[in-house]
C-alpha cells in the first residue's frame, strides 16, 4: 500500500470517527480532536495533518453527509431542468437549508467555520447560478459575493433558527415556511 492510500485510510477513519461522535452527543461542540483521534484510533496531530484544523474536519463530515442526503432530492434533474437561474437557486437553497434544519447539530459545529475560516476564493455551489442569473450585467467579483451572502446568510439564519422562530414567528422547521423564507432570501440579493 502506498503513502496516498494510506493517507486515504486515515482520512476515512478521521471522518467515520467524527461523524459517529457528532451523532452521539447533544452538543456537537465538546466533540474533542483528542476524542475524534482515539476513536479513529490515530495520533491527535493527524487531524490537522489531513484536514488543517478540527473544524475543517467537521465541515468535511457534514460535505459528505450533507451530498448522500441531496441524492435523493433529485438535484441533477433539477440542473438540467430549463428552469431560470434564480429558481435554480431558491430549490437548492431549500434543498440545503432543509438538511441544515434537519441536522441542527452540525450546523452548531460548522457555522464558525463556514462564517469565518472557509476559503473565500473557493467557489460555491451558488456562484455558477448567480453568474448566469446576471449574465454579464455583474462582475464575477461581484456574483461571487452575492454567492457568498446567499449561503453566509442563510447558515447564520439557520443556526439561530429557534430564535427566529421566537423572535418572527418563522418556523424553519416547517418546510412550506422554510421554502417561503429561501425564496425571500434569493429575491432579495437577486434584486427579484
Amino acid at each position: 500500500m502506498n503513502k496516498e492510500e494510506k493517507l486515504q485510510i486515515t482520512k476515512d477513519k478521521l471522518i467515520d470517527a467524527t461523524y459517529q461522535l457528532m451523532m452521539e452527543t447533544e452538543d456537537p461542540l465538546t466533540v474533542t480532536s483528542r476524542q475524534i483521534a482515539a476513536r479513529a484510533d490515530v495520533k491527535p496531530s493527524m487531524i490537522n495533518y489531513c484536514f488543517e484544523s478540527r473544524e475543517n474536519l467537521i465541515y468535511q463530515v457534514f460535505n459528505r453527509r450533507f451530498l448522500n442526503l441531496m441524492e435523493g432530492d433529485n438535484v441533477a434533474e433539477l440542473i438540467d431542468s430549463g428552469r431560470s437561474p434564480a429558481e435554480i437557486l431558491k430549490e437548492i437553497h431549500f434543498l440545503v437549508a432543509r438538511v441544515l434544519v434537519r441536522n441542527h447539530q452540525f450546523t452548531r459545529a460548522i457555522t464558525g467555520y463556514i462564517l469565518f475560516k472557509r476559503d473565500l476564493g473557493k467557489e460555491s455551489f451558488s456562484y455558477p447560478y448567480v453568474l448566469r442569473h446576471y449574465n454579464g450585467t455583474r462582475t464575477e467579483a461581484e456574483c461571487r459575493l452575492i454567492a457568498y451572502e446567499l449561503s453566509t446568510m442563510m447558515q447564520l439564519i439557520i443556526y439561530r433558527k429557534d430564535d427566529i422562530n421566537r423572535d418572527f414567528g418563522i418556523d424553519l422547521d416547517d418546510d412550506e415556511q422554510l421554502r417561503k423564507y429561501i425564496n425571500m432570501r434569493v429575491d432579495l440579493l437577486l434584486g427579484g
